[in-house]
């Protein structure tokens, strides 16, 4: 296999969204390597030293972020996007997490059924596995949210849906768009638990037919409705050699000087919450809280720093006026700001003019 190195990075957690029980076995929590390439066959970017082995996904994996209403509202967005594809047509969700899009799918009168190993629920319509074809589950419709980015062979994986599901039928996939990530310089964007980085024209060279394909959540995801019958493997095209961002990681330096020597809480505890502060600890700067409004990771601690995860209530009685507030997502600062009575010094690391 031939491929260009874009970008390397040691020592990274393999989950950002796994909960530890106690600060210790936060901090001594598996790690792995990042070594970002582009596949000069394929065209596709992903990590070239992830190992499948150091993950396991389970009951302690918590990455359900409808607890806010600005997610809310971006499901309602998804949820017109599949009306317009999928009306009165049977579903399967690969991937459904804890449920919450199944469930509000299945409120709007669609026929759905989910699997994933990390399910916590009751639903009988919900197979706590990992997606194979030996299981016989075929659909209509195949809803694929922020999975493909979290497998190791995504293609195989694809074409194993495609075989399952009959050879047709049509697919929803929505992952992270790494054109978004480095623009916006998002360092804390690029993670071991996301072994794959797509761009939108990579969808259209793996499906001969895409229906309707563009950016959702403020451009920070990206999206297809295709033809699983069209799915075939990308070929790459010399024209388009990524140019991965020289200065990716400038912004560090002065977001540490933003931070040293003030009192800094971080707002969001999931993925870009863990690597932010990791990267923080590593320029010698002190974080002093983590807030997070989903109570399933409420007295939690975070893998690599240690850091342990506090309710917006308790959050607030440990800040003072003035403090510095981390938004690790700009697409909430509203919400947070309304939440916090507009008295922190609110910083959006997803900004670059940072």
């Amino acid at each position: 296999m031939k491929y260009r190195e874009l970008f390397k990075v040691e020592e990274l957690p393999v989950f950002q969204n796994k909960m530890f029980p106690d600060q210790m076995s936060a901090l001594v929590c598996p790690k792995g390597d990042m070594t970002l390439v582009q596949d000069l066959d394929t065209g596709l970017v992903f990590n070239a030293s992830f190992d499948a082995g150091l993950l396991e996904y389970d009951a302690d994996y918590q990455n359900e972020q409808a607890c806010s209403e600005v997610f809310q509202k971006h499901l309602e967005d998804v949820k017109e996007i599949i009306r317009r594809h999928f009306s009165g047509k049977s579903l399967i969700e690969v991937g459904c997490g804890k449920g919450y899009f199944l469930e509000y799918l299945h409120q709007a009168g669609y026929e759905i059924t989910g699997i994933d190993p990390a399910y916590e629920g009751e639903n009988p319509k919900v197979i706590k596995a990992r997606f194979e074809a030996s299981l016989g589950m075929s659909a209509e419709g195949i809803v694929l949210r922020h999975v493909l980015e979290h497998i190791s062979n995504p293609l195989a994986f694809l074409f194993a849906i495609a075989q399952a599901n009959g050879g047709k039928g049509q697919i929803y996939i929505e992952v992270p768009c790494l054109e978004w990530i480095c623009e916006h310089r998002a360092w804390f964007d690029i993670f071991y638990e996301h072994v794959n980085y797509f761009r939108l024209a990579d969808f259209h060279r793996m499906f001969g037919k895409v229906h309707e394909g563009g950016h959702v959540f403020g451009g920070q995801y990206l999206y297809v409705v295709a033809e699983l019958a069209t799915l075939q493997k990308p070929m790459f095209d010399p024209r388009d050699v990524f140019a991965f961002p020289t200065d990716f990681l400038a912004d560090i330096a002065h977001v540490a000087a933003m931070a040293k020597g003030k009192r800094n809480a971080i707002w969001g505890g999931a993925s870009k919450g863990v690597i932010f502060a990791l990267y923080m600890q590593r320029a010698g700067v002190n974080v002093d809280l983590v807030i997070d409004i989903n109570p399933a990771k409420q007295a939690k601690f975070m893998a690599g720093s240690g850091l342990k995860i506090s309710s917006p209530k308790e959050g607030l009685k440990a800040l003072q006026g003035g403090d510095n507030v981390f938004v690790m997502n700009s697409n909430y600062l509203q919400e947070i700001v309304a939440l916090t009575n507009n008295q922190f010094n609110y910083i959006q690391v997803d900004r670059h003019e940072l």
